[in-house]
């Protein structure tokens, strides 16, 4: 196992893209990262970002905290406004489609990923908006 790296942000995407997440893989408190790609909904440009995430079947998960602010991230903004995505997970690049966690399917997603980042159940309190748990479904 690679050790993990604390990069955030833009230099974490560098990184991971540079080394096929050699470096940038494995994050904090055993994390694990992927990038995802959106398209800026204004722009149409590809927009990357580093999340936590979790594999969940076929499916990957991440949340849309953004640390428990009351305004959703903008990848999540720009998902909604087009769920096709793009996935890396260390060398590997994939399509996908992102879709927002039902209310069924929420709990047990959630607890996932708060096993894996205990820090959302304190994002939830900070906030009344519902952070929501997002699915990465291989297109």
């Amino acid at each position: 196992m690679t050790s993990a790296i604390d990069l955030h942000g833009a230099p974490h995407v560098a990184r991971y893209l540079e080394t096929d997440g050699e470096d940038g893989f494995y994050w904090r408190n055993g994390t694990t990262i992927l990038i995802l790609f959106t398209k800026g909904r204004k722009t149409g440009e590809e927009r990357s970002h580093a999340l936590i995430f979790r594999e969940h079947g076929d499916a990957y998960l991440v949340v849309a905290s953004k640390g428990g602010t009351d305004a959703p991230p903008a990848w999540f903004v720009n998902l909604e406004a087009d769920p096709a995505v793009e996935v890396q997970i260390k060398g590997e690049r994939f399509a996908a489609t992102a879709r927002v966690a039902t209310p069924a399917e929420k709990p047990e997603m959630w607890a996932t990923m708060a096993e894996a980042w205990p820090d959302y159940d304190e994002y939830q309190k900070k906030t009344d908006r519902e952070i929501p748990v997002v699915v990465l479904e291989r297109a």
